[in-house]
């Protein structure tokens, strides 16, 4: 996905692939597999700018557009996936802040946001709901100029690490539809004020996973924990949540489209090297016509998905509607990302089955992707509705 890519943003590319090839491919295995938390590497991704990869410059961010941005999760999930996710996550918080909030809001959050000095999450899915947004049961009520929040949130990524989440609760649980009573709050762990911890907001259990290893996915627990309007809640009006929690979704669908991006790809390189590695009958097994088969169906995937990333990217940097793009592209490449890790390990035989290969881990990265950000089920139905909405008869 190099299209339209500057000079600047070439250079900042390089360095990410040399940070990778120097300071991570080395560690991911071991790390990977005893779920440890790439401390370290997150210090170095401070450091690099990538905590303020998409917030404005004027805020202290790198101000990157959504098609270098996705090359970067591209490059960084052919390597380890997880890592995107620390600071994906915590991008949709700033970006709910940096689109939503109000001045004085950005100007106190955003610097913070941009240096990494706080990391955080988005706070949407609760025991019984997920894609369902609007299924929430996370109350603040209106307490004079405070909101007291109770609830649980779950499968928050960075919720132990993190020290802050955009946190989507009910403020009106009577309103109809029921998205018109959801707000959003930046929900810190301390007040970076007084740097005293706020009462009532505690991290639960860590939640063990199939796959993307080393970021920590928790509970996040509310009891009676007390945030004032004018410097929590976004945009200071309350009502507003479910649809910036929406608009902060397009973003994050085209990352998870990015990811499928870098898995599919890393499939296909290691499947074809393995291919001109391995022999059997005499010759390499990318001689033998059933594994170019797969080798060709893999590249197509690859690239295709690829395209479907930077068609989504192109225009929601251009400010257009782009939940269909963006929908097909987290679609199409986390299938892809699927199939071609799946492909990878039937050519690798039982060394795919291997821990001493990195085709396991890819099999079990993948299938997050179709569930993250929107399952792959509801996206289709977001492509429809619009593909007909945009084509009326």
């Amino acid at each position: 996905m190099s299209d339209q890519t500057g000079t600047d943003e070439r250079v900042m590319l390089d360095a990410i692939a040399k940070w990778l090839d120097r300071d991570v491919r080395p560690h991911v295995m071991a790390m990977e597999h005893d779920d440890v938390y790439p401390h370290k590497m997150v210090e170095q991704m401070r450091e690099m700018g990538l905590f303020g990869a998409t917030v404005g410059q004027d805020y202290g961010g790198l101000g990157l557009s959504a098609t270098v941005y996705s090359q970067i999760v591209a490059l960084i999930s052919e390597v380890w996936m997880s890592l995107t996710g620390i600071f994906n996550s915590h991008l949709m918080m700033a970006r709910a802040v940096e689109r939503n909030g109000t001045d004085e809001q950005k100007e106190y959050w955003l610097p913070k946001f941009a240096t990494g000095e706080i990391r955080g999450a988005l706070a949407l899915t609760e025991p019984g709901a997920g894609t369902d947004l609007q299924g929430i049961r996370t109350r603040a009520a209106a307490e004079g100029d405070d909101y007291v929040i109770n609830g649980t949130k779950t499968w928050i990524s960075n919720g132990i690490e993190g020290g802050a989440c955009a946190l989507l609760v009910k403020t009106d649980p009577e309103a109809s539809p029921p998205r018109k009573g959801m707000s959003m709050f930046i929900a810190p762990k301390v007040d970076p004020d007084t740097g005293q911890a706020h009462q009532g907001f505690r991290t639960g259990r860590k939640l063990e996973k199939l796959g993307y290893k080393g970021i920590d996915s928790a509970e996040l627990i509310f009891e009676d924990y007390r945030l004032d309007a004018k410097r929590h809640l976004i945009g200071g009006i309350p009502g507003r949540g479910f649809y910036i929690a929406v608009g902060g979704l397009e973003l994050g669908r085209i990352n998870v489209a990015a990811r499928g991006v870098g898995i599919a790809r890393r499939a296909l390189k290691e499947a074809t090297a393995y291919a001109q590695e391995r022999r059997t009958f005499g010759k390499p097994i990318g001689q033998h016509q059933a594994i170019q088969l797969k080798l060709g169906e893999m590249a197509t995937r690859s690239r295709a998905a690829e395209l479907l990333t930077l068609d989504a990217a192109r225009a929601y940097d251009a400010g257009e509607r782009c939940d269909m793009e963006a929908g097909m592209a987290k679609y199409f490449a986390s299938e892809s990302a699927m199939e071609n890790a799946a492909e990878a390990m039937r050519i690798h035989g039982a060394y795919g089955y291997s821990k001493e290969y990195p085709v396991e881990r890819l099999y079990r990265d993948a299938p997050l992707l179709c569930i993250g950000e929107g399952t792959n089920e509801m996206q289709r139905i977001i492509i429809a509705r619009q593909l007909q909405e945009r084509n009326p008869i």
